[in-house]
């Protein structure tokens, strides 16, 4: 590896769910784990104090809207598991959360498909302002057929129209962000008694295909402006929005070469579509079980096993697939099915140049610690040259942090991995970045090269963005 690769900052952000358990099917359960006070703002502002002094750069806060019914076709496993139940709202959190803190940043995941964006133009606009400039949304398109239903619509829209949705609620949220408010346009002038120059202020005069929006965003321009855009997903429509919107995208799998194939995809199409190469960051998850020594880091890795549940692990894995895994039997083996969830996970471990074939119960054991993801085990060395290594294979530039106990998990990862990661020059530097996207990306506001960007012109007539899109992908938006 080279000497400029070595230095290169990994992005680290702490994986986390406004819920009593996130991805560890179980584990809830051990007596070190204090995830259970979820409900308490103390829980909340004491984890981002203690990732933010110990060098992470965001905590990524992961969401979903409805029960995990997939699985038995009921939310009772889920229930009796706290698989992912019961369930808070973490966008609420972000203020306390940023009060506490000097740098970390706040990536808060928010579908687009039950969301208006002029309301949620202004809340994240407000977190931005209230941040500092340290807020990112995790774009997400929803996979709950729960949530459909319990929001007003007799089942979930589409795949493919879902990301149609997603993409003019994004047109809109860029005409509201970026062009609406030029940025003089606050004067704040005592004297002459004005506050805000009306001819500064610009109607977006939007109207597409899903939604109506004629005027101005009601919220003054924020740090960012747009929140730094996070997005998962790896179907061919969540690559093509991906590559269009995201600026950092988060690609889940066990195999790097997998997820390489996914990266260089996405960024390909960016550059296509006219955007540099190097305005994407890429992130894998992980979960990191460090000890002082390799044989401690086992035993403890072995202890949560003893904590973990099939039953939470499918009814999670169910939720994520779309699959009702209660109708298979454990030993046999995986296969992909086609669903109107999320594709990528069951895609990714059913492929031919899978690492493994899997079986139910394989994948419902290798859930219990960590979720999905791959599991780092070793002292803070040994986890530091793992980390190096996968980032190098999958080619990406960071990782969430998933965590097997809380707040245990990440006090060990600060304690055992970070001072590896700073003693090799892999931490992002105390004073870099005035705002999320300064940090992460080099720059306040979006690169002029994303298409967002576009619509800074909003006030000289409506732009439409993404004409050859809508042409380019008239055939897949047709029903399945």
């Amino acid at each position: 590896m080279s000497q400029s690769q070595q230095k290169k900052p990994i992005v680290l952000n702490g994986f986390a769910m406004t819920v009593p358990a996130h991805v560890s099917a179980g584990v809830w359960r051990h007596p070190s784990d204090r995830s259970h006070d979820y409900t308490k703002l103390s829980y909340w502002t004491g984890l981002a104090r203690l990732l933010d002094e110990g060098g992470f750069d965001n905590l990524f806060i992961a969401d979903a809207l409805g029960p995990l019914d997939v699985f038995g076709g009921t939310p009772d496993a889920a229930l009796r598991t706290a698989a992912q139940q019961p369930l808070n709202d973490p966008l609420v959190l972000v203020a306390a959360m940023a009060g506490a803190t000097r740098r970390l940043g706040f990536g808060i995941t928010v579908s687009t498909t039950y969301e208006q964006p002029y309301l949620l133009a202004r809340k994240f606009s407000t977190l931005d302002h209230l941040t500092k400039g340290r807020i990112a949304w995790n774009v997400v398109t929803s996979i709950l057929e729960s949530a459909a239903r319990n929001l007003g619509h007799d089942q979930q829209m589409e795949h493919n129209t879902r990301y149609d949705y997603a993409q003019e609620f994004l047109e809109v949220a860029y005409k509201l962000w970026e062009g609406s408010w030029e940025d003089d346009a606050l004067v704040r002038d005592r004297k002459a008694g004005l506050y805000t120059d009306p001819s500064k202020v610009h109607p977006i005069l939007h109207e597409g295909r899903f939604f109506k929006v004629p005027d101005a965003h009601v919220t003054a321009p924020s740090p960012q402006r747009t929140p730094l855009i996070f997005q998962a997903g790896t179907s061919p429509r969540g690559r093509e929005f991906a590559a269009r919107n995201a600026e950092v995208v988060f690609l889940g799998g066990t195999n790097p070469a997998q997820i390489r194939a996914s990266v260089d995809a996405i960024r390909a199409r960016a550059v296509e579509l006219g955007r540099r190469a190097d305005s994407l960051r890429f992130i894998t998850a992980i979960a990191a079980i460090p000890g002082e020594t390799e044989a401690e880091a086992q035993a403890k890795y072995q202890d949560y096993l003893k904590y973990t549940s099939i039953e939470a692990a499918l009814a999670l894995f169910s939720a994520w697939t779309g699959v009702d895994w209660a109708q298979y039997d454990l030993d046999q083996p995986l296969e992909y099915i086609e669903t109107n969830a999320g594709r990528s996970a069951l895609r990714g471990l059913t492929a031919k140049d899978s690492e493994r074939r899997w079986t139910v119960r394989d994948i419902a054991e290798y859930i219990g610690v960590g979720g999905i993801h791959p599991k780092l085990i070793g002292t803070g060395a040994q986890i530091a040259d793992q980390m190096e290594e996968l980032a190098e294979a999958a080619g990406v530039d960071g990782f969430n942090i998933a965590y097997a106990v809380s707040p245990g998990s990440f006090e060990d990862f600060i304690r055992h991995v970070i001072p590896e990661l700073r003693a090799r020059g892999r931490l992002t530097a105390e004073g870099s970045g005035r705002t999320l996207r300064g940090r992460l990306i080099g720059t306040d506001r979006l690169g002029e090269d994303h298409p967002g960007a576009a619509f800074r012109s909003i006030r000289n007539g409506p732009s439409v963005l993404d004409q050859d899109y809508r042409a380019a992908t008239a055939k897949e938006r047709q029903p399945a």
